[in-house]
């Protein structure tokens, strides 16, 4: 009986040990490290020497402290940097926070979040972010951006992004499903069918920020889809259905500034899709200023009449 418990025991460690291992094969290192140990967190001092740039310019910015999928950001800073020259916007990439200078930031219009993670700016490059973007600025967040289950930096998740990320599908993780588009009048939506199917994976928020006044673009059918974040041991799999309102994409304006947030891009494929490109390329063009709705004055947080 003895030997019995004992070989069991070691049949369960034995369990455990290759389920972590594959947890962090699948995690990968890195991100293990980042996440649950919090080591290899950097925040940046020196700043980086910015080349000659003709305005319009765009700042891509991709730093994590939290998870990071390398090959979705790269696949995405390509495409991000390609879509700026083909409309002859300049464009800058880093993963250096030290950008968030005033004076730096000065030289930008926009500024694009390509799935950034954890904690990334020291309090004086968060203010001086803050005051770029309510003077005029333009922020455009991609997927993870606004993907952390937990920040540190609440204005940014309350007031920036407006919704607190709840979980992502996960058994299956890639699904296809059905999106609604709700504006088609926007230039990151402007020429879109009513519906757009397409594969991704899918995040869920705690609230839809429409109930603050947030312009939303795109929604997502929860009956296309499976909403569940399942396959991860010893939890049971998690509802993570929003209802009927489960916002993807929306924009809204902070003092004169524009942030726009979309939901979509966790695969490096994404930036080879011709109508997700198309709505990168309207979202940068217009967080830079160059496309109307418009945001007027710190009390207007309304679309400016474009009649």
């Amino acid at each position: 009986m003895a030997r019995i418990l004992k070989t069991t025991v070691y049949v369960f460690l034995l369990l455990f040990l290759l389920l972590g291992i594959g947890g962090v094969w699948l995690i990968g290192p890195g991100n293990v490290s980042r996440i649950f140990l919090s080591t290899g967190i950097t925040y940046d001092t020196e700043a980086p020497k910015l080349p000659e740039m003709a305005n319009p310019a765009i700042l891509i910015f991709s730093k994590t402290n939290g998870f990071r999928a390398d090959d979705q950001i790269v696949a995405a800073n390509t495409a991000l940097e390609a879509l700026a020259k083909e409309n002859g916007w300049s464009s800058f990439t880093t993963e250096n926070a030290a950008v968030f200078n005033t004076e730096q930031l000065g030289k930008f219009k926009a500024i694009v979040w390509n799935s950034t993670s954890g904690d990334v700016l020291t309090p004086d490059q968060r203010t001086a972010f803050k005051s770029w973007l309510g003077a005029g600025g333009g922020y455009v967040g991609l997927h993870g951006a606004g993907g952390d289950p937990s920040y540190k930096w609440k204005w940014y998740v309350d007031d920036l992004i407006g919704a607190q990320f709840t979980g992502h599908t996960l058994g299956p993780h890639i699904q296809k499903a059905r999106l609604v588009i709700e504006d088609m009048a926007h230039p990151a939506t402007r020429g879109m069918k009513s519906e757009w199917v397409r594969t991704d994976e899918w995040y869920s928020f705690a609230a839809s920020p429409r109930a603050k006044g947030y312009h939303v673009l795109v929604t997502i059918d929860e009956a296309s889809y499976l909403p569940v974040e399942g396959f991860i041991p010893f939890r049971k799999p998690k509802d993570i259905s929003m209802g009927k309102d489960h916002p993807l994409i929306w924009w809204h304006c902070v003092g004169k500034g524009r942030a726009l947030y979309s939901a979509l891009g966790h695969t490096p494929e994404s930036y080879a899709e011709p109508q997700h490109l198309q709505l990168l390329q309207g979202a940068m063009g217009w967080a830079a200023g160059l496309e109307r709705p418009t945001c007027t004055d710190e009390s207007d947080a309304k679309q400016k009449d474009t009649s």
